[in-house]
């Protein structure tokens, strides 16, 4: 194994640590906050988490694996279970996504109406077709024997190998991309820009405010005149950040192992073993990454996340000093002999 390949694994390892933690305490913070459990978007969220636990759980190790041995790493049944479930977790990862967008979008664009709009059974149906569209590719590849192990990402993923058809293949490829990627990334567009627009209308709005109270108050101090106008353009840039860091993380993780699914379908350009399992890792690193942008980072998430915090502290001094209370008391009445 060279130093390419031990990077590689080392990506893959750093990877798959970060995703099972940050994935595990999501859950944790879903199962210990009603509150969060009580909204829609958990239902959304419990999804995510759980596609990505279970990719990294079995999928990552299993390209581990195969970077370490430059061969397939297991038997071909579960070679063909692993790529069934790459290909449903990779759909149901960027729909799940989507459908987070619609939620927003919802809530933002429509906030008096949001309650009727997104009830827990219209985010359960939601959750219900993702699963469906999800399935159908990787059920249609079981039936067209279009699923093992594939050298150029060594991973168990789609893949063909007979010639004759790679007219049919590419077919099925370019249109599970389309359907899962391409839509998914269109859905996030469409509903972010619109919540971008909300939001810089409603910036706008606060702005006129902002100026005329700072008009009428000719005498108040510079320095809180100057953090008014700071808090401002703080307001303005806040959404657009949140906006770009959705979709931006959604293109760097996903763009580049789709245009290289895309690209290997034409013969006439050749792709490094390393920079397809570069891409592969790019693909995986979403999975860590999703529990930051989507969960942990909100202030319901850090809540939660602290009251579990000082639950676990308060449990470990309850004992330590039970224990502390019993080695005080032997010593004050000691076992008689």
């Amino acid at each position: 194994m060279n130093s390419w390949d031990a990077g590689l694994a080392g990506l893959l390892v750093g990877t798959m640590g970060v995703s099972l933690l940050s994935n595990a305490l999501v859950l944790l913070c879903l199962l210990h906050s009603a509150d969060i459990r009580r909204q829609a978007p958990a239902l959304f969220t419990l999804n995510l988490t759980c596609g990505n636990l279970l990719c990294t759980v079995v999928n990552m190790p299993l390209t581990l694996a195969g970077v370490v041995a430059q061969r397939q790493p297991a038997g071909d049944r579960l070679c063909r279970l692993a790529a069934f479930l790459d290909t449903f977790l990779a759909a149901n990862s960027m729909l799940s996504m989507a459908a987070l967008s619609i939620d927003r979008w919802v809530a933002v664009v429509f906030p008096l109406s949001y309650r009727a709009k997104m009830r827990l059974r219209d985010a359960a149906l939601m959750v219900a077709y993702t699963w469906l569209h999800a399935l159908a590719f990787p059920a249609a590849a079981v039936v067209l024997s279009w699923l093992g192990f594939h050298q150029l990402y060594a991973s168990c993923t789609l893949c063909s190998r007979r010639p004759d058809e790679r007219l049919r293949f590419a077919v099925f490829t370019g249109a599970f991309h389309a359907l899962s990627f391409l839509l998914s990334f269109v859905v996030l567009c469409s509903t972010y820009f619109k919540v971008l627009k909300v939001a810089r209308s409603h910036c706008r709005r606060i702005d006129v405010i902002t100026m005329q109270t700072l008009v009428l108050l000719v005498d108040i101090h510079p320095s809180v005149r100057e953090r008014c106008l700071e808090e401002q353009k703080r307001r303005r840039q806040r959404a657009t950040k949140k906006i770009s860091t959705f979709i931006g993380t959604f293109l760097v993780c996903f763009a580049p192992y789709v245009i290289t699914r895309l690209v290997e379908l034409s013969s006439a350009v050749p792709i490094s073993s390393h920079w397809g399992v570069l891409s592969k890792c790019l693909a995986y690193s979403k999975a860590a990454s999703d529990p930051f942008v989507y969960s942990l980072l909100r202030h319901q998430y850090r809540k939660s996340c602290k009251e579990i915090l000082n639950r676990v502290l308060h449990r470990r001094s309850l004992r330590s000093s039970g224990l502390t209370g019993d080695s005080h008391s032997q010593n004050i009445f000691p076992a008689s002999e």
